[in-house]
């Protein structure tokens, strides 16, 4: 079955004209997936800008999640390379990795809050597998960022007593708690109402902001990377279907973006995500 899609738009202009594009923190070139007879990542290739925020949108079933762990380096490509910091990691030996993942923080769907633990021992224990930080340090790092974030008042409560948007709150801070360089995202707004998503996506502008780290985004929510993000990918079955600065993406003309971004049922993507529209 052939893509719909024969050539992603590459839209790499910086959202201040004229300037420089900045160097890339993670790359991927020709990086292509799949299970058995499927492909999930077909050729897909692109940069993501150094203290910046990028996100890479699509609908269901288009590879967002396993994109994401091959940066993390969970899943390998079976062709192509993922570079971060510039170093290749398909391939790259375990403790080397591990030393790439140090200076990453990922913020997971759920939080991934262990739920015995109240919010500070979850924000610290980063700091307590990876670092010889002495207790006051890692307490202090721990109100610091838990201000950031709003919860300075919430750090004696577990998981389970707090709502889903401290929890994410809360994963925020642990994943920006050892000062990551990169920072990624899986579908951050995913159980949350649209005013929380709103309160969410304010945070992660002021925290880009104040940190300079670099996001990566992963989600399918339009109105949230209109508002967080400075570049904007699109997958579509596998496919990268285009990517480069928001504004120039929002004004496209290709009929596939227009489609998804203004969320209509008439174009090139069907109701089965499987299949070719008709």
């Amino acid at each position: 079955m052939k893509s719909l899609i024969r050539e992603p738009i590459q839209i790499m202009s910086d959202r201040h004209h004229n300037l420089a594009e900045p160097e890339p923190m993670i790359s991927l070139d020709g990086v292509s997936k799949g299970f058995g007879s499927h492909a999930i990542l077909n050729n897909v290739t692109f940069n993501v800008p150094r203290g910046r925020t990028t996100a890479v949108l699509g609908p269901s079933g288009t590879g967002k999640s396993v994109l994401l762990k091959i940066i993390i380096g969970l899943m390998s490509p079976e062709k192509g390379q993922v570079f971060v910091f510039g170093e290749p990691i398909v391939g790259m030996r375990m403790k080397s990795l591990f030393g790439i993942r140090k200076r990453l923080g990922v913020l997971f769907q759920d939080g991934a809050l262990f739920g015995s633990l109240n919010l500070l021992e979850n924000i610290a224990f980063p700091m307590r597998e990876h670092t010889r930080k002495s207790e006051v340090e890692i307490r202090r790092k721990v109100l610091e960022f838990a201000d950031l974030v709003g919860l300075s008042d919430h750090l004696s409560k577990l998981p389970g007593e707090v709502s889903g948007g401290m929890r994410k709150r809360a994963g925020l801070a642990r994943a920006l708690v050892l000062e990551p360089e990169i920072v990624l995202f899986d579908e951050p707004d995913s159980g949350l109402d649209p005013v929380r998503v709103a309160y969410l996506d304010d945070l992660v502008v002021k925290v880009q902001r104040e940190t300079g780290a670099t996001f990566f985004i992963i989600t399918h929510n339009i109105t949230s990377v209109m508002r967080t993000a400075d570049y904007l990918g699109l997958l579509y079955r596998g496919d990268l279907a285009a990517f480069g600065a928001k504004e120039l993406i929002r004004t496209s003309s290709d009929p596939l973006v227009q489609q998804f971004l203004e969320g209509r049922s008439q174009g090139p993507i069907g109701m089965d995500e499987m299949a070719d529209s008709t």
